[in-house]
């Protein structure tokens, strides 16, 4: 593509560079020049005017987007209409959105009239929200650069929605003098938020003591009358291996993914499965509503993702998130504090 000041009589069809104000009349950027328009610009006074001017092989902004934008994107998206050499990608269901990071690196770092922006990886995303948006910078790009681009990404698509799955989900509360009902009955509030993005509900509601039998029992039973997920919410935080919620997951025949993640609040997640189920032991942060590290992980499962201990261990960067009311020992001593 040519680009720059040329002769009016050399800027029929080409592409203004520029928004011109002409008196009452205003040519848009981007906009094709018609004879009446260099006409106008003449009549201002002008000889010539700065414009694009396409290079055989060369693909407009806009199809340029469309096409790229159609290549990358996978299931549960749609594109909308580009224009000005942008397509913008939404999310067609809710769901956690998973993009390919180094193949989106790979494409940006063709040339740079091509970029690709997306949301980060694993984020939870709505329907109807947007996740990423192709933009082509000049006004028209070469077709060769679109196929460079392509190729060297490497497989497609780089970006797709996991919709979230309406499972069936059992919550085992355990119990010790001193927890109130009410304290549980809002613990299960907060978990129907959480599940509600998925149209699922807290189909069983198990308290039992705070036994390592007595929990094993109850997600065996949740397990048998069909649950999908079992979250077990302790009424004392899991602080080891052995610790009762652990112990009860191997006592029911299952085995422990991983115990504790680099997520804060959220760091004594536990991550594991009995007869093929996933069983989440949440860290006392899952009783706030606020985002911590039990967010990221049930919206994982609830979308159908495997959450092994390379993807539990790999959280740390990005993984310190803000206080919350429930921490007893907030990290900084002195939150809150006027300087």
């Amino acid at each position: 593509m040519r680009f720059g000041p040329v002769p009016l009589l050399a800027a029929l069809d080409a592409v203004s560079a520029h928004s011109l104000r002409l008196g009452e009349r205003v040519i848009k950027k981007g906009a094709r020049l018609t004879a009446d328009d260099l006409a106008a610009i003449q009549a201002d006074g002008r000889n010539e005017v700065i414009v694009a001017i396409r290079d055989p092989g060369d693909i407009g902004e806009d199809e340029a987007a469309e096409r790229l934008a159609h290549a990358l994107s996978g299931p549960y998206i749609r594109r909308d209409q580009p224009t000005t050499g942008r397509n913008n990608l939404f999310a067609d269901m809710a769901g956690v959105l998973r993009v390919n990071a180094d193949a989106i690196d790979r494409l940006n770092a063709v040339d740079e009239a091509v970029t690709f922006a997306t949301l980060p990886d694993y984020r939870a995303v709505e329907r109807g929200e947007m996740i990423a948006t192709v933009k082509i910078i000049p006004f028209a790009v070469s077709g060769e650069v679109i196929e460079k681009a392509l190729s060297d990404a490497g497989a497609m698509p780089l970006i797709e929605v996991k919709p979230f799955r309406k499972l069936k989900v059992a919550a085992v509360s355990t119990l010790l003098p001193g927890l109130k009902p009410s304290v549980v009955n809002k613990t299960l509030a907060v978990l129907e938020g959480r599940l509600a993005p998925a149209e699922a509900t807290v189909d069983f509601d198990l308290r039992v003591a705070h036994d390592s039998n007595q929990v094993a029992l109850a997600i065996k039973a949740a397990i048998v009358d069909g649950a999908d997920l079992v979250v077990v919410y302790g009424a004392s935080a899991i602080t080891d291996r052995r610790d009762v919620i652990p112990a009860a997951i191997e006592l029911a025949g299952g085995r422990i993914e991983h115990f504790g993640m680099p997520v804060d609040p959220g760091n004594l997640m536990l991550v594991g499965e009995v007869d093929g189920r996933t069983v989440l032991g949440a860290p006392g942060c899952a009783r706030s509503p606020k985002e911590n590290g039990f967010d990221w992980v049930l919206q994982r499962v609830m979308a159908g993702i495997p959450v092994r201990r390379a993807d539990l261990t790999g959280l740390g960067v990005g993984g310190l998130l803000m206080e919350i009311v429930q921490r007893g020992h907030p990290r900084d001593p002195h939150a809150g504090q006027q300087d």
